[in-house]
């Protein structure tokens, strides 16, 4: 995005996975638990730049 955040496209798996989080890890109630595939980052990376 514009102002270097990145937005995913993906299955909101939130209710499903909330419950497996690991103890130090939370979540917002307006944040959602989405899960896209392993090809997905690894396809964009070319575009990612490294600084």
């Amino acid at each position: 995005m514009s102002d270097g955040s990145f937005a995913v496209i993906g299955t909101d798996r939130t209710a499903e996975l909330e419950g497996q989080l690991p103890v130090d890890a939370a979540r917002a109630d307006y944040e959602r638990i989405v899960v896209i595939t392993r090809d997905t980052p690894l396809r964009a990376k070319r575009d990612i730049p490294d600084v």
